[in-house]
């Protein structure tokens, strides 16, 4: 593990095989486990958690009190609110030794707000918005908002995160009103990416 240009906080633990890129901030009590992969400049806040096997991409933010399982990787770009969590487990049960890890993404730019629960084997799609306290249980389209418990469609969001319009369907006008950002180009693939 290279630590060259990264801040660990003397109260952290990134174990052996972790792998942190360049300056990325791990701060109090955070905890990174071997085989995890963190990007460069990232901020890892106080107490998050990164389990082994997890990605995280380039300039991501992970609030205070964010915990990460094995199963998810997360793209580029992403903001993780305080205690934000995510599941591994479509199944859990605490004496089943056979149980298996569902994967989770987060594409590119997205966001998951403060206390969101994001429950595994979904795909959150490039810009997409999750509201604070949201429990994401379907994938969430590229730029869509989400909010609630099931999660359930908002609105659609620009690439800066205002709100471009209410309607089910995604706008076919797909610049900003507040930024002026041609911020809704839809991708090649069907949730972003």
């Amino acid at each position: 593990m290279s630590l060259q240009n990264v801040r660990i906080h003397h109260t952290a633990i990134v174990e052996d095989g972790a792998s942190i890129g360049d300056g990325t901030s791990v701060w109090h009590h955070a905890h990174v486990r071997a085989l995890a992969v963190v990007g460069a400049g990232c901020v890892l806040g106080k107490n998050v958690y990164v389990d082994d096997h997890v990605v995280i991409g380039c300039r991501c933010k992970l609030q205070n009190n964010v915990s990460v399982y094995n199963g998810v990787t997360i793209g580029d770009d992403v903001f993780v609110g305080p205690s934000a969590t995510f599941t591994n487990d479509l199944v859990p049960r605490a004496f089943n030794a056979e149980w298996q890890i569902t994967p989770t993404l987060v594409r590119d730019g997205a966001s998951i707000g403060a206390n969101a629960t994001v429950v595994c084997g979904t795909t959150l799609g490039e810009y997409s918005m999750v509201a604070a306290g949201a429990t994401v249980t379907h994938d969430v389209q590229p730029y869509q908002l989400v909010a609630g418990t099931p999660a359930r469609h908002l609105g659609w969001v620009c690439r800066m995160g205002h709100v471009v319009s209410r309607d089910t369907d995604r706008p076919t006008d797909a610049r900003c009103p507040q930024c002026e950002n041609a911020a809704m180009t839809p991708s090649s693939h069907p949730l972003g990416g």
